[in-house]
Formats: structure tokens, C-alpha cells, sequence
């Protein structure tokens, strides 16, 4: 695949597809890196083998298939097969569908993903009473909404997302010690995804175990730099700056590389829509502590590839982490599981399938009636 240009018969500008021949349309209008960009990023290449999809929004890899944001206001009002599918996963796109559709005249069949855990504002419910189909990232996203919905699982690129046999030299690449036992946490820095529960936890455990590093890695938006800054605060004064480590955000497509080489990883959220990290790391063989929020207790199986532990709770996190750390027979059985528990269950190809099938009832076709999919060369 070349990552420099998506080539078709119609091609505005080299990298971006005609809208014209599009039946799927995948907005991410956000400018900076979230979980539901991820999503977008890995999903949509999968599912342009089999359906016209194409993405839109900022800042996307050519990797992905995608049109341009102005070319929402001048595509034909008809799709190739007569209507298009909209699917957004976020207030902002659910409007802007909206907007095309009734202000526009765009002839779009509006889909929306909810994957929040909390009850919704009245402008989300009012949204999404607008929505023709409702997909639900999990049983308990779906027990929020007031309208039935139909649940799919994020999943996991199995062959992006994989183990390695010997991480020392990718350890040595990415500058990590390549003779601890490194613990990660990745995600938004913010307190409702449990950072500073993570510290709490490596600021006891550490001390009792010197083989140990704990790795933070993500971004720190404006309004928590103060948050982050008192973490780095906390570390520094407990003597321990030098085993854990603040990294920076990385790129998604990087992302894989720096769960490899973790033996364990710990998903502190207070509260969280699905949560995907933890599968990331499952599918890399990483065993994983993880909160009881999100879908985290439908992904993990307790005490086969990871344990489950009470929100907001250090101490249990860091129980949890250290019965992994004393033994080695434990934490290969629980990587084993945890590769095994994603193939099974949460493979990419398997969310791919069941949203594309979705699309096509929407679109009123059958898998045999697809129109030739978007080919990137």
C-alpha cells in the first residue's frame, strides 16, 4: 500500500477520493488525537475492502480512504446506490449530518455510535432521536440509551497489534530500560482517566519492587496541565522521576510498538465510555489491571488475563500489579489468555463486518449487491 496517495477513477487532489463514488460516509471532525479518531483511523481501510467508505475530517493518515471536508457541501445530493450513510460518533457530526441532510438537501441515511456510560444531555437525546440506527459499543452503553440499539464491540487489528517474541531491541528504539519490568498507562492525562490512581499506585508498589518502571504516556490538554504538572510534582518529591516516566502522545500508528513492550498495563479510568486500551494491550499479550467502568468487565476475563478492580482505588491496583510482578509463570499464562481472548472475540475484521452489514441494510442492499469498494494502491 502507498501511504502517499489513494488512487481511483476520480480523484480530486492526490490522496482524496470523489465523493461521488462514495456510499459511506465516517466524519472524525476533531482536530486532536482521541480514542474515537483511533477508531476511525484503523477501521475504515478494513472496511473500504468490502464497502465504498470513505472518512472525513482533519489531520487524517492517507493510509485511510477520505474525502475533504468542503466536498460535504458539493457532492451530488445522491449517492451512488441513491442515499449515502452518515455515520457519526460525536454531538459535533451528528448536527453537521443533520445540517446536510435538512438544510442541504444530501440524501443520507444518519447513523450514530454512543459509547458513554452516563446519562445523556438533552441535547445528545434530542440528537439521536434524529438518528435512523443506533450502535451501542457495549451492553451497558446500551442500557443508557432511551431507544433501542444494536451493540458492537470495538476491535483490535490482530496483525498491527501483536506480541513479540524478544522487545529488547524495540525497548533499546524507543529509549526504555531493557532489563526492567515496565508497567504503562496510556491514554489522556485527566483525572476522569485515573492518572494520578495510577501514580498512587506506582508510588507504593515501586519502592517494594526496584525490578519495576512505570510508563505514563499521552497528552495533557490545557485545562489539566496544572493536573499533570502536580503528578510530576508528587513523583519528583517521592524520588522516583527516574522510574516513572512522562512520554508524550505518540501517533496512532506508532502505538502498537510501545504496548509490546510493556509486561503489564493498568487501566485506571474513574469513568470511560468503552476503553480500548486494554484490548491494544490484550492483543500484544500484555496482561492488564484494570478499573470495573467502560466495557472493561464484558472485555476482561478476571484472573485468567488480567484482574478487575474498584475505580479510584491505588492500593487494589497496586495489589494487583504486584501479584503479576512476583511471578513470571502468572503473567505468561495471563499474556497467553489475553492474545487469545482478543482473536476470539475482538478481532478488527469481526467490528468491520458487523457495522458494514449495517450499512448495507440501511442502504437497502445485500452483501452481493455492494458497490465496487474504494481501492487504495
Amino acid at each position: 500500500m502507498n501511504n502517499s496517495a489513494i488512487t481511483n477513477k476520480s480523484c480530486p487532489e492526490p490522496g482524496y477520493l470523489d465523493a461521488s463514488v462514495v456510499d459511506v460516509l465516517a466524519p472524525n471532525l476533531k482536530w486532536r488525537l482521541s480514542g474515537v479518531t483511533a477508531t476511525v483511523v484503523r477501521l475504515v481501510p478494513i472496511q473500504a475492502k468490502e464497502i465504498s467508505i470513505a472518512a472525513v475530517g482533519p489531520n487524517l493518515p492517507f493510509t485511510v480512504p477520505q474525502i475533504r471536508i468542503r466536498d460535504l457541501l458539493f457532492m451530488s445530493k445522491e449517492g451512488p446506490l441513491g442515499a449515502r450513510v452518515w455515520h457519526a460518533r460525536r454531538n459535533n457530526e451528528m448536527i453537521v449530518g443533520l445540517f446536510l441532510k435538512m438544510f442541504l438537501g444530501k440524501n443520507l441515511r444518519l447513523l450514530f455510535t454512543s459509547a458513554s456510560q452516563r446519562r445523556h444531555t438533552w441535547i445528545s437525546r434530542l440528537l439521536m432521536g434524529q438518528m435512523e440506527a443506533i450502535v451501542s459499543t457495549s451492553k451497558a452503553t446500551a442500557a443508557y440509551l432511551k431507544r433501542d440499539s444494536l451493540v458492537v464491540h470495538h476491535g483490535i487489528d490482530l496483525d498491527g497489534f501483536a506480541p513479540l517474541d524478544d522487545c529488547t531491541p524495540l525497548r533499546t528504539k524507543l529509549g526504555l530500560p531493557k532489563t526492567s519490568l515496565l508497567i504503562g498507562c496510556y491514554g489522556r492525562i485527566r483525572f476522569q482517566k485515573g492518572t494520578d490512581v495510577f501514580v498512587d499506585a506506582m508510588l507504593e508498589l515501586l519502592p517494594r519492587y526496584p525490578e519495576v518502571t512505570a510508563v505514563v504516556m499521552g497528552r495533557a490538554t490545557a485545562a489539566h496541565e496544572s493536573f499533570l504538572q502536580d503528578l510530576n510534582n508528587r513523583v519528583r518529591a517521592a524520588g522516583l522521576k527516574e522510574r516513572i516516566l512522562f512520554l508524550p502522545e505518540v501517533p496512532v500508528e506508532q502505538m502498537a510498538d510501545w504496548y509490546r513492550v510493556l509486561d503489564l498495563f493498568v487501566a485506571p479510568q474513574r469513568w470511560e465510555g468503552f476503553g480500548l486500551t486494554p484490548l491494544e494491550a490484550m492483543a500484544c499479550g500484555v496482561p492488564v489491571v484494570a478499573t470495573r467502568t467502560g466495557a472493561f468487565e464484558e472485555l476482561i476475563l478476571e484472573a485468567e488475563c488480567g484482574f478487575l478492580v474498584q475505580p479510584a482505588n491505588s492500593i487494589e491496583i497496586a495489589e494487583g500489579c504486584a501479584e503479576l510482578v512476583r511471578s513470571d509463570s502468572l503473567r505468561r499464562s495471563f499474556s497467553q489468555r489475553a492474545r487469545w481472548r482478543v482473536e476470539e472475540d475482538f478481532s478488527i475484521n469481526s467490528e468491520a463486518n458487523a457495522l458494514n452489514d449495517i450499512y448495507r441494510k440501511l442502504l437497502g442492499k445485500t452483501r452481493t449487491e455492494d458497490s465496487e469498494p474504494l481501492r487504495q494502491n
